[in-house]
C-alpha cells in the first residue's frame, strides 16, 4: 500500500504547491504619482530605480518605496525607456518628437537628443551589436543608434508597424508586426528582415522571449501565441485577459506575465518547451495594460490610473491626478 500512496500524496503536494504559489501573487502596494497624463511602458533600471514614462517626461522612483527620486523632462509623448549599462546612459523614445533622448543613468540629466523615425514606440538595448533600437510605428522601420556616438547608424524598414522587439542576444531580433498579425525577424549583422512568422492572432502587442529554451511570447487579442525562436512555428496558444499591451517573463521562476488592460494579471508556468499551463490571473486596476518585471526579486510593476464609467465599444477616460504604479509580489 504504502508504494502507492506515497507517489499519489506527493503528487496531491506539487499540485497544492502550484496552485497555491500562483495564487500568492497579489496587489502589495501602489506607488502614487499624480500629476495627469497619458503613459505607455514602465522599465527597471540597472539602479534599483523604476522609470515611469508619463506625457512629457519621465519619473523616477525608489523601486523599494515608490519614492520619487527624479525626472526626465521634454519627452514628448514618451513611450519606453532603455538603458546601456556599460556606457552609463539612458535612452527614452518620445514618439510625439520623432527623438531619443539620452540622459546620464548617475544624475538624470538629459544629455542629448537623437532624431529617430516617426513615432518611435518601443525601444530596448540589444546586446548582440551592442545598440539602441527603436520601433517606428508611423513611419514603419526601426532605428539603430550606436551608444558610443549617439547616432542613428541605420534604419531597417518594415511592412508594417512595429510594437515591441526582443533579442536573442545572437544576432537577431525578433518584432511583432501589429497591423500585420506577424513577427518579422530582423538579422543584426546585415541589418535587414530576414523572415515573417504568421502568428494566426490578432493585434500583437507585448512581446518576451525565453533564451534558454528558445521560445517567443507574443501578446495578441485574448491570448498568448508561444513560438519557436529558430523556426518560427507555433508551440502553443493560452488565454490571457483583455487589452494585453505588454508581456514579460521572469526566467527564473519560468513565469510568463501578461499585462491586460481590462483590469488582470494573467500568468502562464513554462513547464518545459513544449508544455505551459495557465495559472490564476491576479486582479489588478483597469487600465493597468503594460509591465515590468524584475525577476531578481520576482515582482511585477504596472502603471495605471483610476478611468470613468465608459459607453460600450469607448475607452474609459482616466481621472486626472490618479496616475499610479500597481506592485504585484509573491508571497
Amino acid at each position: 500500500m504504502q508504494r502507492r500512496i506515497i507517489p499519489f500524496l506527493f503528487i496531491l503536494v506539487l499540485a497544492f504547491h502550484n496552485t497555491t504559489s500562483a495564487q500568492n501573487f497579489h496587489v502589495s502596494k501602489t506607488f502614487k504619482i499624480g500629476s495627469p497624463g497619458g503613459w505607455d511602458y514602465i522599465a527597471v533600471g540597472p539602479d534599483q530605480k523604476l522609470y515611469v514614462s508619463h506625457s512629457t517626461q519621465v519619473n523616477i522612483l525608489d523601486q523599494r518605496t515608490g519614492d520619487s527620486v527624479g525626472v526626465i523632462p521634454n519627452t514628448t509623448g514618451v513611450h519606453g525607456i532603455a538603458f546601456a549599462p556599460s556606457t552609463g546612459k539612458g535612452y527614452t523614445s518620445n514618439g510625439r518628437a520623432n527623438t531619443v533622448t539620452v540622459f546620464d543613468l548617475r544624475t538624470a540629466a538629459v544629455l542629448q537628443q537623437i532624431p529617430v523615425g516617426q513615432n518611435p514606440d518601443a525601444i530596448m538595448y540589444e546586446p548582440f551589436s551592442k545598440t539602441i533600437v527603436t520601433c517606428n510605428g508611423r513611419s514603419h522601420d526601426l532605428s539603430v543608434v550606436d551608444p558610443a556616438s549617439n547616432t542613428v547608424i541605420a534604419t531597417i524598414p518594415l511592412d508594417g508597424k512595429p510594437e515591441t522587439a526582443v533579442s536573442d542576444e545572437k544576432g537577431r531580433i525578433y518584432v511583432n508586426i501589429e497591423d500585420r498579425n506577424k513577427i518579422s525577424v530582423v538579422d543584426m549583422r546585415t541589418k535587414k528582415v530576414i523572415s515573417n512568422w504568421p502568428l494566426d492572432a490578432e493585434g500583437p502587442t507585448g512581446l518576451a522571449i525565453d533564451n534558454a529554451t528558445r521560445r517567443l511570447f507574443a501578446g495578441c487579442d485574448k491570448q498568448l501565441v508561444i513560438l519557436d525562436a529558430a523556426t518560427g512555428s507555433i508551440v502553443s496558444k493560452q488565454p490571457i485577459g483583455d487589452g494585453c499591451d505588454g508581456v514579460g517573463f521572469d526566467e527564473i521562476d519560468r513565469l510568463i506575465f501578461a499585462s491586460c488592460g481590462e483590469g488582470k494579471l494573467s500568468i502562464i508556468k513554462e513547464e518545459s518547451p513544449a508544455s505551459f499551463k495557465p495559472l490564476p490571473d491576479v486582479p489588478t486596476k483597469r487600465s493597468a495594460r503594460t509591465l515590468a518585471v524584475d525577476s531578481r526579486t520576482h515582482t511585477i510593476y504596472l502603471p495605471a490610473a483610476e478611468t470613468e464609467k465608459a459607453n460600450p465599444g469607448e475607452r474609459p477616460k482616466t481621472i486626472p491626478g490618479t496616475f499610479q504604479v500597481v506592485v504585484v509580489t509573491k508571497g
